[in-house]
């Protein structure tokens, strides 16, 4: 895969699954993004956007154990690939390295 970045969403659901641990699966996903970013997303954006990571790569799938709960329905569960985790801290360093160029936050201000 060629490296060409991640969007900022994009950056955001590959982190909700690495904080969820084995337990990332679309509403799961969509809780934890909106909790730490305090805005609203839709569940379809969420799974469009699992989706089109797992094809590129950066995340995996497995279908998870049926549950009374959801009508004997399983979820998919996603976890973060070796590349995925490598384009999460490469995004990470772009954006340091950014932040540290900043003039006002290098002069004290």
């Amino acid at each position: 895969m060629k490296n060409k970045g991640l969007g900022e969403f994009e950056e955001l659901i590959l982190l909700a699954v690495c904080i969820l641990e084995g337990e990332a699966y679309g509403i799961s996903v969509k809780k934890e993004v909106e909790k730490h970013s305090q805005r609203t997303i839709l569940l379809g954006a969420v799974h469009i956007t699992l989706y089109r990571l797992q094809d590129k790569g950066l995340l995996k799938s497995e279908m998870g154990g049926n549950t009374e709960k959801r009508g004997d329905r399983r979820k998919r569960l996603f976890t973060i690939t070796d590349a995925g985790m490598k384009q999460l801290r490469a995004s990470q360093d772009v954006r340091q390295k950014m932040w540290q160029l900043i003039p006002q936050l290098n002069s004290g201000l």
